[in-house]
Order: C-alpha cells, then structure tokens, then sequence
C-alpha cells in the first residue's frame, strides 16, 4: 500500500516503510482477551493524517503478543530494515509494549551507525478503543521520523522520542509508560512542533553495519535474600552468560552458606561470561564500592552493567557472544559505547 505525495509539493516527501508485527496497539477482542488482528493497512487508515506527512509503504512481518517475542524474530524485523535501507528514508514499527524496550535495545546492536531513523511505538489501548493513545503515538511516530537529520533507533511514546538502549517500560496502564533510564529524552513532541535535545547516532561506526546472528544464551538471576549459591552451577549447564542482578550499587554475597564466590569462579573457569547489574533502576552499578562487590571484582572475572538498562546489558551481550566467547574481548565490547548505551567505563 502506498500513500500518494502531497500534490504541489516542492519538498521530496520522505519514503518510510511500516513494519507491523501486532502488539496492543493492533488488538481487538476475542474469547481469551486482545489479541493482535488489525493489518498494518488497517493501522495506517486509522491515522490519514499521513499521507500529508510523508509517503508510506507498509509490510506485515507478523501478528503477535510481544510476550511472544524472541532473539530469532528481532533478527528478522533486522534483516527487513536491511533489505529496504537504501529504497526507504526511514522506518516505523509497530509493537507491543511488554517487551518494546528490548526489541528497541537488541536493534541498536543489529543496526548500527544508521543515519536514519528506526521508531519502534505501540500503545496502552487498541487503535479501535473509544478512549486510546494508539493513533497519537502512531502519528507522532510518523513525524519524529519524517524529520530531517534523524538516525538511530528510537522508542516514540507519549510526546517522548527516547533513545532504544536507555528506554524501560515503567507503567503497565498508564499512556506514558516508558521513560528513558539515566540518559535525557531524546527529543519531545507536541501537536505542533518536535524539541530535539539527543541523536540517536551519536557513537558507533560512521557507515551503517548489520548484524545476523545473537547468541540467545543468556539468562538474568535476581538475586533474594537467602538464595542458594547452587543455582549458578546449574545456570552455568544451560547458558554461556549469567547476568546477576544483585542489590545496590552491585556485591556478590559471600558469607556462610550463602558464599558466591566459589560458584562464580567456577563459572568464569569454565569460560561462562558473568555480570553483575543492579535491581535498582536509576544510577547504575558501582560494584567497588563496597566489600561485597570490591572482593568478587578482585578475585573473579567480572563485568559490571554501571549505567546501562537491563534490557541493553542481555541483548548487548547476545549481541557480542554471538561473536566471540574470549573474555577480553567481550569486555572490551561491553564497555565500548552503542548508540549511547553506556557512560562511565572502567579506565
């Protein structure tokens, strides 16, 4: 479907593909709750307002609950921006919000360098509901990425453009649900004009890079109070990487039967790559701070998240094992800054 120039135009309308995989935003009733149904078609003929804005081609890559999502199905909505990056000035997807914030951050790894705009959005309520935020964040998605000097990978939501490895989902019904963790709004927006404070292709390479492949083996231990050490040796059989969500600035407990320690040194000797990450969302890590997370760095082959969101931190690191294994090298990729991914590293 293509939506026709503006006539008399003297400005070349910029040509953006519609990517829809289904999501809140495309649901409608059935017997066991929404579900996604409407087409990406359906989606833009709610919003004609458009066709005034930019010329719009529109692929339905699939339909689903975002709680379906998976590492397989962000390398296909990757490979379709690659497919159409040099025929499209920029590209707009719809998604369902649970697990938006990770689909944005796993983009920023897959695509890199891009100097145009890549805009994931969806909304709290169907496009079809009486009372819903589904045709302004569609709209507004549309306008953010219309603009001239727009690149990267964004989450437009709410009147916000956040950068895709800062955004977290913050409230389950609320319209604003997403903010941007320890890094500025991008830009905001209004009914009459767009406020840009960030760009979204600030680091990384200077031409635009892709990448195929994600090594999904990775899994987040939250870490309670009391929690038994033996989990690790049994996380260690299963995955390649054990990201430890532990408390505060970051530790690993160490005292009596609750001693990780040995558990983790275990692990890096078996070439296990582990990470500590803290279960408070703003400020980030500061593991050696303290004696509980300053002895685990000292003694064991650590990597530490400081100000990255739980989102970047697991597909940034399916992003790197998906390429190497050796530690060295996956530190030096961990700490070098994606799309604005991370402040602070380790000198």
């Amino acid at each position: 479907m293509r939506h026709p120039r503006q006539k008399g135009s003297i400005f070349r309308m910029k040509k953006l593909l519609l990517i829809a995989t289904g999501g809140t935003i495309a649901s409608r009733p059935s017997e066991n709750g929404l579900a996604p149904a409407l087409s990406a078609e359906q989606l833009l003929d709610a919003v004609p307002e458009v066709s005034a804005l930019c010329e719009i081609e529109v692929r339905q890559l699939f339909s689903i609950d975002s709680t379906n999502m998976t590492p397989s199905l962000w390398l296909r909505i990757a490979a379709e921006i690659r497919r159409g990056y040099e025929d499209f000035d920029g590209f707009v997807i719809t998604h369902g919000t649970d697990t938006m914030a990770y689909t944005a951050a796993a983009l920023s790894y897959l695509i890199q360098g891009a100097s145009k705009p890549i805009v994931l959005t969806g909304s709290q309520r169907p496009m079809g509901d009486d009372i819903t935020d589904a045709r302004r964040n569609l709209l507004d998605s549309f306008r953010f990425a219309s603009q001239d000097g727009v690149g990267g990978v964004y989450i437009v939501f709410d009147g916000k453009a956040i950068l895709g490895t800062r955004a977290r989902k913050m409230r389950t019904k609320s319209f604003d649900a997403f903010e941007s963790v320890n890094f500025p709004v991008a830009a905001f927006l209004d009914d009459r004009r767009i406020v840009t404070y960030v760009s979204g292709s600030g680091d990384g390479p200077a031409e635009v890079s892709f990448s195929d492949h994600l090594n999904e083996s990775v899994f987040v231990l939250k870490l309670i109070p009391g929690i038994d050490p033996a989990i690790l040796s049994y996380l260690g059989e299963h995955y390649d990487v054990i990201v430890i969500e532990s408390y505060g600035v970051g530790g690993i407990p160490f005292q009596d039967e609750n001693n990780f320690l040995k558990e983790v040194e275990d692990l890096s000797a078996r070439g296990k790559i582990v990470v500590i990450a803290t279960q408070v969302m703003l400020e980030g890590s500061d593991a050696d701070r303290y004696e509980v997370g300053a002895i685990a760095l000292r003694r064991l082959h650590l990597l530490q998240s400081y100000d990255m969101t739980i989102e970047a931190v697991v597909t940034k690191l399916m992003w790197i094992t998906g390429q190497t294994r050796d530690f060295a090298e996956v530190a030096r990729l961990f700490y070098t800054p994606v799309a604005s991914d991370i402040l602070y590293t380790p000198e």
